[in-house]
């Protein structure tokens, strides 16, 4: 599985590069501390501009994690599938004094493609998973 890598986020963004891998879950801390694994995560990041000028990272993700149901503990697959525009903050100020629905991230020199791809992995997941029916429980919801 090729390992994620370290980008300069603004250097990125304004020379338009891009980058495809598979991200596995020696990659991603935090949603193994969270008990879910995967076979490994497809991304696609690009970097541009905004439709405001601004630097961005349009990152892509696909694929599925393992849960666990927290009605009778089986596993379950929940599918992943991320299509998200980062513009790219300077500084926290900017993104802390932001009045809009733009996604910011803080731009820096070191940034984790892994971290970025686990960051919106997490904000997908739901917060409580289920089975539509769990057998354990004869539950038809």
């Amino acid at each position: 599985m090729s390992q994620a890598e370290v980008i300069d986020g603004l250097q990125f963004a304004r020379a338009a590069q891009e980058r495809r891998g598979v991200v596995g879950m020696e990659r991603l801390p935090r949603l193994a501390q969270l008990q879910c694994s995967t076979e490994g995560l497809e991304y696609h990041l690009r970097g541009g501009r905004a439709g405001n000028g601004k630097p961005c990272l349009r990152l892509s993700v696909r694929g599925s994690v393992k849960l666990l149901c927290q009605r009778c503990l089986d596993p379950i697959r929940f599918p992943i599938a991320v299509d998200v525009e980062l513009q790219l903050a300077e500084n926290m100020r900017e993104i802390s004094e932001a009045d809009d629905d733009i996604d910011r991230v803080l731009a820096s020199r070191n940034m984790d493609v892994a971290w970025l791809v686990e960051d919106e992995v997490i904000l997908e997941l739901p917060m409580a998973t289920r089975h539509e029916q769990c057998a354990q429980y004869g539950d038809t919801n």
